[in-house]
């Protein structure tokens, strides 16, 4: 029997100039704008404009036109199992560095969204030990953080990017120094539209004040799983 492939959750970082152009395939996906902004059309929507720490997300082909300051985008794309895995088609003046791919081995079954958000942390705070329902990809946008999972501790800075399984356990701790966040796009089931993912492994952890905060950009189901 041939081996089924999981599908891919597949960060990119992308770079326009001022006016240059590139067009996307239909995926499910997550633009977030690092610097600049960028004006996005799909079929179903009137173009919009997008500035820096905004993000749009759908599954249908886009277009993308960077403002008259250029733009630096950080890209999620969920690729179906044996898909292609060009990262960009049709760019016009387009940069495109591949960050990270992952095989979504832990997807859930079932309904899915895709959520995508960003976590901030004081100087020294952290998210004790958890886990996640699906799988996901984070991004450090600002500051630097710890992350402690497989018994192992990795470091990450600005523009460092991990995979998290979902199921296995992870402790985050932020620098101690200065303010962190990251960004991310988590696969999750769509039972949890609007509410929260994370579960909190040791008892006397759930009731203590959590340094985190959210910002939401993204919390939408999907009609292809991938």
């Amino acid at each position: 029997m041939p081996q089924v492939l999981p599908p891919i959750l597949r960060l990119t970082e992308d770079i326009l100039a001022n006016g240059n152009a590139a067009s996307l395939p239909a995926l499910p996906r997550m633009i977030f704008v690092v610097h600049g902004a960028v004006t996005i059309g799909a079929a179903a929507i009137a173009e919009r404009s997008f500035k820096a720490d905004e993000a749009y997300s759908g599954e249908g082909a886009v277009t993308l036109k960077a403002g008259p300051e250029g733009a630096t985008l950080w890209r999620w794309e969920l690729i179906p199992a044996g898909g292609a895995t060009n990262a960009a088609t049709n760019a016009n003046g387009m940069v495109t560095r591949e960050k990270l791919s992952a095989p979504l081995e832990t997807l859930p079954k079932g309904e899915l969204l895709l959520r995508g958000d960003s976590v901030a942390f004081p100087p020294g705070g952290c998210a004790f030990l958890h886990r996640h329902q699906g799988p996901g990809t984070r991004c450090v946008f600002e500051g630097a953080i710890r992350i402690d999972t497989h018994g192992k501790s990795t470091s990450y800075g600005p523009g460092g990017a991990w995979y998290e399984t979902g199921p296995d356990p992870v402790f985050a701790q932020a620098s101690a120094d200065k303010p962190t966040r990251f960004i991310r796009v988590m696969i999750l089931p769509r039972a949890l539209l609007g509410k929260s993912s994370i579960e909190y492994l040791n008892e006397a952890d759930k009731a203590k004040p959590k340094s985190q905060s959210y910002k939401l950009y993204a919390d939408v189901p999907l009609t292809t799983a991938g």
